[in-house]
């Protein structure tokens, strides 16, 4: 009996309960974003990426980060939004993206980081209904933080998996 309560209680947990927790909070644009900080493994300076030829636009192309080479996305790139010239505050965050085919540590280009923000279940909603001929699964949820909003993402659904099976098979 008490099992079959627990379950029951699992089901009507909202989205916020399951996904409050610790973001890495990052610009691009005029927008923030977050990042579940577990993903993270660590932020680096900018730094010369060389592009491998025909990989889609998004593939900012490989870095070496200690002897180990790894692909680098430029996030504004993947998310269709306009290019920017680079800052002192560009970074590249180093993640680890998981998917069916695997994991992979991974670069993603960002315009600023701002801070590691702890979003409570009660500060966080689910994403907007936009309609089915927009996709936003790679989206967890929309984190209210005073007045502002992150957008939280997924970084394992912002990449599909046939991309990442493609990303997967390069040989770096």
């Amino acid at each position: 009996m008490a099992r079959a309560e627990a379950e029951q209680r699992d089901t009507s947990v909202g989205v916020g309960a399951k996904l409050a927790g610790k973001y890495l909070t990052f610009r691009l644009g005029e927008e923030e974003y977050g990042l579940e900080i577990l993903k993270v493994q660590e932020i680096i300076q900018m730094q010369a990426v060389t592009r491998v030829p025909r990989t889609p636009a998004y593939v900012g192309g490989v870095i070496n980060l200690r002897g180990k080479v790894i692909p680098v996305i430029d996030l504004r790139k993947k998310l269709g939004l306009p290019a920017v010239e680079n800052t002192d505050k560009t970074c590249i965050i180093v993640v680890q993206i998981g998917s069916d085919a695997g994991k992979i540590v991974t670069g993603i280009i960002i315009d600023e980081v701002k801070e590691v923000l702890d979003v409570a279940a009660e500060n966080i909603e689910e994403t907007p209904d936009f309609g089915s001929s927009i996709n936003t699964e790679f989206i967890l949820g929309i984190g209210k933080i005073g007045q502002n909003v992150k957008i939280l993402l997924d970084i394992d659904k912002v990449m599909s998996a046939g991309e990442m099976s493609a990303l997967m098979s390069m040989d770096f």
